[in-house]
């Protein structure tokens, strides 16, 4: 009896260690494919090698759980209750947009599960609404906004205008950048701003507001489908002006323009066509490979997200809240980018971007005189953060 109770013990043992480590993944696939589709396959490609070589915690292989929250807020809370709840997942990860990432930051922090919000910007995920819960992988909006300051800050031009969706990125990157940018240049003036709603942008009425202004530069953060009526019957609003645009050298954006992408933007984006580290071309191929496109910034971001994951998993030893935290606030994770960690102080990744010059070749946009900006060199210190951060 006594060995046979020994057998059901090691029996017991070894099924605990086959069960699967499950993650709950929440996104906007239905609403906004052209941005979800491509981090998905990155998420995915980085699972596949996880698993492929021995899984976590001695031979558990990881189980995503994906639900899409059709772009709407109350949809991405109903699949966190329904992961945390019936499936029981370990951790949350995943949203693109912003006010998402932000109900799925405040579910986080009142359920006490761990939440790594892959791809929204906006500042408050990690400083004035941040929580012991969640964490954030991606170049914030501060962070990009500063990057480009830096980059603006030489040009000549001290009357400005800004274009942005009227919506929490758009605003929150517009007061970033200018706060950033009159740092480093006094003389700045900010002459006109236009905050178009999503998908309802008029390129004549902003290209006569902001004419009228006669800025020498323009800040613009719109994209998708707005960019592109932008560029097509409001053009000459950025005619024989310097114009700075935030996210505009991602795939994502250069890709759906083609031929009528910009010339000679100042840009963040993500050249990964010419990133030549041994690591990132790895990454490139098996990504070609995987799929049979090209990756796009989504891509690398997802793919990162996963392999973040796991790396806090081996670290805490296993799946309890509270050691998922503490890894996390250490973590430092190798990436096709370099190094990427998170701090402490206020959950931040160091996750970086590009930064360079648009252009078109062979009819398509590409980025040009590009850098990687490390993520760390564009926050605030840690002490400022923890004074933007709420207690817990």
């Amino acid at each position: 009896m006594v060995a046979f109770a020994g057998v059901l013990a090691v029996l017991g043992i070894h099924a605990k260690a086959a069960e699967p480590v499950r993650i709950g993944e929440i996104n906007s696939y239905s609403a906004i494919p052209a941005f979800t589709v491509p981090y998905r396959n990155g998420w995915k490609l980085a699972q596949d090698e996880i698993n492929a070589a021995g899984g976590v915690l001695g031979g558990r292989r990881i189980e995503v759980l994906s639900r899409d929250d059709g772009g709407k807020l109350a949809q991405s809370l109903a699949a966190a209750q329904e992961l945390t709840g019936r499936d029981g997942v370990t951790l949350i990860v995943g949203s693109y947009l912003s006010h998402i990432g932000l109900g799925l930051s405040d579910f986080a922090r009142r359920n006490k599960v761990v939440f790594l919000a892959a791809l929204p910007m906006t500042d408050d995920l990690v400083w004035s609404k941040g929580n012991r819960y969640t964490f954030r992988l991606r170049a914030s909006s501060y962070m990009q906004a500063a990057m480009l300051a830096e980059r603006a800050a030489k040009l000549p031009a001290t009357r400005w205008a800004t274009i942005a969706p009227d919506y929490e990125f758009g605003r929150s990157v517009v007061a970033n950048f200018e706060t950033l940018l009159k740092a480093r240049r006094p003389d700045v003036r900010f002459v006109a701003e236009q905050w178009p709603s999503l998908g309802t942008l008029d390129p004549g009425r902003i290209a006569a507001a902001i004419n009228a202004a006669r800025p020498d530069a323009i800040f613009n953060a719109t994209f998708g489908s707005d960019l592109g009526r932008l560029l097509h019957d409001g053009q000459a609003v950025f005619r024989n002006r310097k114009v700075v645009g935030v996210l505009t050298g991602e795939p994502e954006v250069l890709d759906v323009l083609g031929d009528d992408a910009p010339e000679g933007w100042i840009v963040t984006g993500y050249p990964w066509y010419a990133i030549p580290s041994a690591d990132h071309r790895k990454f490139v191929e098996a990504y070609l490979a995987a799929y049979e496109e090209d990756p796009r910034l989504a891509s690398l971001v997802g793919y990162i997200m996963m392999k973040a994951v796991a790396e806090a998993i081996r670290v805490a030893g296993g799946t309890d809240p509270e050691k998922l935290i503490r890894a996390f606030e250490s973590l430092s994770v190798a990436s096709p980018v370099g190094i990427v960690s998170f701090r402490a102080s206020d959950h931040q990744a160091t996750m970086g971007a590009w930064v360079g010059t648009t252009a078109i070749r062979d009819g398509a946009g590409v980025m040009t005189d590009w850098s990687y900006g490390d993520g760390n060199a564009y926050l605030p210190p840690p002490d400022q953060t923890g004074l933007r951060k709420p207690q817990n």
